[in-house]
């Protein structure tokens, strides 16, 4: 690499850690350093041609494209004509088709893995004060977005089989994997909604290996089918989720830990036609279940000790798995992902990424905040922090290092 370039990188890591306040002195503040972050755009986009618009150049005019209230190509364009003339560059025209033809060379592994790095590293980071018995909590739940009707999103995400052609728009599902501390979307998969294993617990199933042994997975009455559980048990995670209606729950049987609270044994079922006979003979022939009830709420659990963990502790826990309904709703309304613009579905694929990497991104700068402030991640605004960031944009790229710490600071005292 060209001793210009590397410089040049090296400027563009600095404004894009100083734009998400890190690098600072806080405890979350080097969740995502300079040298990750230009050993993921080298690792992930090999050499690329001296360009207007780089990788780095390109994915930060992507993210503000999403964290804008615009969302315009024209818009991310007259952010890099400014971006330019602020740096003393040339300045660039305005039209929108080199940045397009960039975003479409832009490599989906390293938005995707920037996501994922940042979320995991904000998880490994934060206090342990945040935790559930020291324990990482995963909320699980799945979403749906629609994309512009065109023939290539309708191949790869059809629409709803009841909408007439032509009357409908691609449907794509979303499942995601949030901590329930910090609010990181730690893992996340993109499929279509109609056809052979393309429902929430199959897509799941795929993603369970990304899960950390120790983790404690919290998810709706959808989740709670025997081998889903018996495969996240083995792998060494616990679970909590709302026991499914066509189960029966009789407290008479088993053995009795307290008031609606007792262990039982569920049976292995038959092998489904989705599950090959190989794994079907890994799984358990029993599982050791402890099952608890309050009021109209009956929850299942691989958390056998009473003792260790008592009922209404989680019968709370559960009640925060609303929480992921609430994320999904600010990505959603607060980012506007709910339509999403692309119009083909390796674009849709990387416009979801970048979403997901912004609103990693927002978390982290809301934990420094909360640990700053002695609070909690989740008593703090996403739709305000986003505000916020955005206020500060061009104070937090262009403040000169002796100023850029108090800049971080007003904006984390602000944001809690």
């Amino acid at each position: 690499m060209n001793v210009i370039k590397k410089v040049g990188m090296t400027e563009q890591v600095r404004r894009f850690r100083a734009r998400f306040v890190q690098g600072g002195g806080t405890l979350l503040g080097s969740v995502l350093t300079g040298r990750l972050l230009q050993e993921v755009v080298y690792e992930e986009t090999g050499r690329w041609r001296e360009r207007i618009y780089g990788p780095l150049t390109t994915l930060v005019l992507f993210l503000e494209q999403v964290l804008g209230g615009d969302r315009s190509c024209h818009d991310a364009v007259a952010r890099g004509l400014s971006l330019r003339v602020s740096q003393g560059q040339a300045p660039c025209g305005l039209n929108t088709g080199a940045y397009c033809q960039a975003r479409a060379r832009l490599s989906a592994g390293l938005v995707e893995r920037l996501g994922r790095v940042v979320a995991a590293r904000l998880c490994a980071a934060q206090p342990k004060q945040w935790l559930w018995h020291g324990r990482e909590v995963k909320l699980v739940d799945g979403t749906t977005v629609s994309m512009p009707d065109t023939k290539a999103n309708q191949g790869a995400f059809p629409q709803n089989h009841e909408q007439k052609p032509g009357l409908g728009f691609p449907l794509a599902r979303l499942l995601g994997i949030l901590s329930r501390s910090c609010g990181a979307i730690v893992e996340w998969a993109v499929g279509p909604c109609e056809g052979k294993q393309t429902g929430e617990t199959a897509v799941l199933w795929r993603l369970m290996d990304r899960l950390l042994p120790g983790d404690v997975v919290v998810a709706d009455r959808y989740f709670a089918g025997y081998f889903g559980i018996a495969r996240l048990y083995q792998l060494g995670m616990d679970v909590v989720i709302r026991q499914h209606p066509l189960r029966r729950t009789d407290f008479r049987r088993g053995e009795r830990l307290g008031r609606r609270d007792h262990k039982v044994q569920w049976a292995r079922p038959p092998r489904p036609v989705w599950l090959d006979p190989a794994t079907y003979l890994q799984m358990p022939e029993f599982l050791v279940m402890r099952e608890v009830r309050s009021g109209d709420l009956t929850l299942v659990t691989t958390l056998l000790d009473a003792k260790e963990v008592g009922k209404q502790e989680l019968i709370d826990l559960y009640a925060q798995r609303w929480q992921i309904e609430l994320d999904f709703r600010a990505i959603k309304s607060v980012m506007q992902m709910d339509i999403l613009r692309c119009k083909t579905p390796d674009m849709i694929q990387k416009e979801i990424a970048v979403h997901f990497l912004a609103c990693n991104l927002i978390r982290t700068v809301m934990a420094q905040a909360a640990c700053l402030a002695c609070l909690l991640p989740r008593q703090l605004s996403f739709k305000a922090s986003l505000q916020i960031l955005n206020a500060f944009e061009e104070n937090l790229r262009h403040a000169p290092r002796g100023r850029l710490p108090a800049c971080q600071d007003i904006v984390l005292g602000s944001i809690a």
